[in-house]
């Protein structure tokens, strides 16, 4: 899970189009890395193989502000730890 820092006041909400996680950015363009597709990005490569190339694949979704960063963080919390996100 990849959180906001507390007393963050403006964020993008992204999905990514590939693994399908939702997560919180600083960032707030159209479409980032996502950061669990990047864990598994594997750079090295034999003599017969070609280099991954890490794609943009998380788009926003809604940048938010204010209340609503705290509001949306806890909920991907909550989420994440004791429930199913598919409601979020």
């Amino acid at each position: 899970m990849y959180y906001v820092p507390e007393g963050t006041t403006r964020c993008g909400y992204y999905e990514c189009e590939s693994c399908g996680e939702k997560f919180l950015s600083l960032q707030t363009m159209e479409h980032i890395n996502c950061p669990y597709c990047e864990a598994e990005f594997d750079p090295e490569i034999g003599p017969d193989e070609t280099m991954q190339v890490a794609e943009d694949t998380a788009k926003l979704i809604q940048v938010l502000e204010g209340e609503d960063v705290e509001k949306m963080d806890a909920l991907l919390s909550l989420a994440i730890t004791g429930g199913n996100f598919e409601w979020i």
